[in-house]
């Protein structure tokens, strides 16, 4: 493996590096004067072990020449020990002054120097648990062996191998009277300045050392680098896509510019994909899998694709808009990230779903050669890729932004221009012709990438209302007052994430849907209880909710997109036990599961690719439930669930639900108790936003099960997003 500092044009030879190419004075300086006597080389005819060899008759014999000989190649072997002696001491001289400098500037404690070494002092999340100490616990990575535990011992290491390095080189140069010897270099593949280019170039920069006297022939990292040919760095976010669950919360990737896609970025077959994912097991289990990504126990994998390959399945394949921010770095900085990369592209390191992901390696890229920053300690407990985007826009790192539509935004974008056309005619489809244009349109072809996948099409539809950057932050806290039949209380709650259906929509896939970890405690006013309600009193502090994670996925029937719609929720839940008199609530353990279809109705934006902004649903129910308090411990049901959500503005939302569940408890011998019943529910929620951050929510519910203790329940809450 070998290098070339990424400072010269890529491009460039090993002729042109040689020619620029120079030795530290010092070192060069001290090393020639072992150059200062010519030797000639001795006959071996002369010269045999130090005696004189045999000679033919016509020989004439010299002999001043064959008492030198002896001599002389004494004085070679003394001059070849000084040399090396010299060298030895030369690169203790320049050892030294480094350390001096490293001790003084206290430079074993610099960020960047930790950060290149993984040493997260500052990051939160699992790979902020061991602090003082490198996450990396592959011993290839460190010079030391006590690299992982100590930033200086592998500073010292890495000044040691570099200042031999060096010194050998100017010995060779010196020797040699050129700079061809850069070739020994290319020799060793554990030439720390093929190993680790990103640490090279920042002592170079740091001990002020010459850029052209760390010059060295590395092919792999040459090749490398210039088949890449990074110019500029974007992050490109894809938005959620609920239909695959690994990829509900969005992908982020680095977008890999050379100077002819940075010049204009519509030539992606110029640019590369770096993507940060995990290293999973395809013969797991979507659940085996899934854990294993939460806990840490698959390794991450770091891919580098041509960019066009990963643009094409996110917006072909799972039909999901793309928007792409240019990184506000400069070049250099840039490609010292990809020298970083090239040191960790290769390590095994665990990665965790929700703190180590796609996202936070971005941000820890940038954080490698922006010091002052310190982005990773600025997200919460919970990585999730528009919180990455949010916050670069909020420290002024992103530079210009483009939005690529999907193939299923552009299919929609025509479905609603040929709808808006007969609308102004004066006449609406028929049901058969409504039907068979949005057949054509499920089947057209039309993408924003051309036919080869080569390069990007003139976008001609309005931007959707999807951009991440102007979404309400993602963390929910919650107060709201209520009544339930006679008795007051209080719900405070907190949610980790999403959105849910009510959410202020600007910023996410339309109809996005996602809720997760998310709880609310109610606290009931117990005097108002024993005045109004003798009969029914709950305990002062219940847990109302506790939700793992609750969704809707939306694609309506009548819309160009392809998907089908589905819920399901796992969470534990408060209900109400019908089946015998005066129930009462309790809490349950809960999964669910629904499906079924979905409408969109209304005008959509103009000269978009949005569907219209109303929706309407039916969904087929199926949920298992089990707590001490159920009757029998368990039921289960099946039902119908029915309900629409109204955008009256964009200020102001309504949505509006039937659940129509049949229960079956299992039968029972008890008196008045049944074993299986019909359990309707009525909901009715209206969300009004003041800004991004806050919201006022109103919620009811009516349970139409006449045997229970309490029908109704309303509240008034306000919601703060933080």
């Amino acid at each position: 493996m070998s290098i070339k500092p990424i400072s010269l044009p890529v491009d460039c030879t090993l002729t042109t590096i040689r020619q620029r190419a120079r030795l530290p004075f010092a070192v060069a300086g001290l090393l020639l004067s072992a150059q200062t006597q010519a030797f000639l080389p001795t006959p071996l005819s002369l010269v045999t072990t130090g005696e004189l060899a045999p000679m033919s008759n016509s020989a004439v014999v010299d002999e001043t020449a064959n008492t030198a000989a002896y001599p002389r190649v004494q004085t070679e072997i003394s001059e070849g020990q000084n040399a090396q002696a010299r060298q030895k001491s030369q690169a203790e001289e320049l050892l030294a002054n480094w350390r001096e400098q490293v001790k003084t500037e206290n430079l074993a404690q610099h960020t960047t120097w930790r950060r290149l070494l993984y040493f997260f002092d500052d990051q939160k999340g699992f790979l902020g648990k061991n602090k003082g100490v490198s996450v990396v616990d592959d011993a290839n990575f460190f010079l030391s062996k006590n690299g992982q535990q100590d930033s200086g011992a592998e500073l010292d290491a890495m000044l040691v191998a570099l200042a031999d390095e060096l010194t050998i080189t100017a010995h060779n140069t010196a020797q040699t009277g050129d700079s061809s010897s850069l070739n020994s270099r290319s020799q060793n593949s554990n030439s720390v300045l093929c190993r680790f280019p990103a640490r090279v170039h920042w002592l170079s920069e740091t001990l002020n050392i010459s850029e052209s006297d760390l010059m060295a022939d590395c092919p792999e990292f040459d090749e490398w680098i210039k088949k890449l040919a990074p110019e500029q760095l974007s992050i490109m976010f894809a938005q959620e896509y609920l239909d695959n669950p690994t990829s509900a919360f969005a992908h982020t990737l680095l977008r890999i510019d050379s100077k002819a896609s940075a010049a204009d970025p519509s030539q992606i077959h110029h640019a590369y994909a770096l993507n940060y994912t995990v290293g999973g097991d395809p013969a797991d289990s979507f659940v085996v899998y899934a854990i294993k990504s939460m806990i840490g126990s698959y390794d991450n994998a770091i891919e580098i694709d041509p960019y066009p390959e990963k643009l094409a399945k996110y917006l072909q394949d799972d039909e999901r808009d793309a928007w792409t921010y240019q990184l506000d770095l400069s070049p250099s900085e840039g490609q010292q990230i990809m020298r970083h990369v090239w040191e960790t592209k290769g390590l095994e390191m665990p990665y965790y779903f929700a703190t180590d992901n796609c996202a936070s390696e971005i941000l820890r890229l940038i954080d490698v050669v922006r010091p002052q920053q310190h982005l990773l300690s600025q997200l919460p407990y919970v990585v999730i890729p528009s919180d990455v985007v949010q916050l670069l826009d909020n420290e002024g790192l992103l530079a210009r932004t483009n939005y690529t539509p999907a193939d299923s935004t552009l299919r929609q974008a025509q479905l609603n221009a040929v709808k808006q056309q007969r609308e102004q005619l004066g006449y609406h489809n028929s049901a058969k012709q409504t039907f068979h244009e949005i057949k054509s349109a499920r089947l057209n072809p039309i993408s924003s990438m051309s036919s080869d996948k080569q390069t990007l099409l003139q976008r001609r539809i309005a931007v959707s209302d999807n951009n991440p950057i102007d979404r309400h932050p993602l963390q929910l806290g919650h107060v709201g007052i209520g009544q339930r039949g006679d008795n007051n209380y209080i719900d405070v709650g907190v949610r980790a994430g999403y959105h849910d259906f009510l959410d202020r929509p600007a910023g996410f896939p339309q109809f996005f849907d996602l809720e997760g970890a998310a709880v609310t405690v109610r606290l009931y006013d117990k005097d108002d209880n024993s005045v109004h309600n003798r009969d029914y009193q709950p305990d002062s502090v219940v847990l109302q909710n506790l939700t793992l994670v609750r969704g809707r996925s939306f694609n309506p029937v009548n819309s160009a997109k392809k998907g089908k719609t589905w819920g399901a929720t796992i969470e534990a839940t408060r209900v109400d036990d019908g089946s015998q008199q005066d129930g009462t609530d309790h809490l349950v353990g809960s999964l669910g599961y629904e499906t079924g279809w979905s409408w969109a109705f209304g005008t959509p934006r103009k000269n978009t690719g949005e569907m219209p902004p109303q929706l309407c649903y039916t969904l087929l129910s199926g949920t298992t439930q089990a707590g001490r308090g159920l009757n029998k411990g368990y039921r289960v049901g099946a039902g119908v669930n029915l309900g629409c959500r109204y955008q009256i503005n964009n200020q102001l939302r309504v949505q509006a639900e039937l659940q129509l569940p049949y229960w079956y408890h299992g039968s029972s011998d008890a008196p008045d108790v049944r074993g299986h019943y019909w359990q309707p529910i009525s909901t009715l929620g209206l969300q009004y936003d003041f800004d991004k951050k806050q919201a006022l929510r109103i919620n009811t519910n009516y349970d139409w099960q006449e045997r229970l203790a309490v029908n109704d329940d309303i509240q008034l809450s306000y919601r703060r997003y933080f």
